[in-house]
């Protein structure tokens, strides 16, 4: 009998689908509990629910592997809703993309941080699922900018400042995440951001730019 890639590939479309979510989902739940060198093929056809040459079959090197898994489950993984209102857009942002560094894609994303040291292929896919997680808040920004709500800044300045210390509650431990931590933070980037004089944009670097 074919085996369930081979099944999948005569079938394009919702069977692969499933078989390819089933594998990426079951990868991020193992990294997150065994991080990338514990992880084994078997485990995750086991814990996917098809047969381990679905997994070797589509995904023979396994950097391959966690790289996708991370990129397909970091996308849209941290909502921003446009309300209108900025500050409260940001605090929603931060006690969201908080719950989601808990989450098994946020402990997965810290496990392959940790294994991507001299690894340049895991190393670009993490760089790339922390840049995903984070792109609503930098569209929000830009938006917020276009509008005349902010002066011109750069987002992924903006977005740095706001997402590091979310970063260092959560994974430090000492003190708990919450909604009101979430409001100091945001006040604190807005405050400095709404003192700056609009002809004088600040660049990603920190720099002023002009006289």
């Amino acid at each position: 009998m074919a085996d369930d890639s081979t099944r999948a590939a005569a079938r394009p479309g919702g069977r692969n689908a499933r078989v390819r979510a089933q594998i990426l989902a079951a990868t991020t739940e193992l990294v997150a509990r065994n991080g990338v060198a514990g992880l084994r093929y078997e485990e995750v056809a086991d814990l996917a629910g098809v047969n381990k040459n679905s997994v070797y079959r589509n995904w023979p090197d396994r950097t391959k592997l966690v790289s996708d898994a991370l990129l397909d489950y970091a996308e849209d993984s941290v909502p921003l809703n446009d309300s209108g209102d900025l500050r409260r857009d940001l605090i929603d942002f931060l006690v969201a993309y908080a719950e989601g560094l808990s989450s098994p894609i946020g402990r997965a994303l810290a496990q392959a941080t940790v294994a991507a040291s001299g690894n340049a292929d895991l190393d670009e896919a993490v760089r790339a699922a922390h840049d995903q997680r984070l792109a609503t808040a930098r569209r929000r920004f830009d938006r917020a900018v276009e509008s005349g709500e902010i002066p011109s800044v750069d987002s992924y300045f903006l977005v740095e400042l706001l997402s590091g210390p979310v970063y260092a509650y959560v994974n430090r431990r000492r003190r708990p995440f919450t909604r009101d931590v979430a409001e100091q933070i945001v006040d604190v980037v807005l405050t400095g951001v709404r003192a700056i004089s609009p002809a004088v944009p600040v660049t990603g670097s920190g720099r002023r730019t002009g006289r």
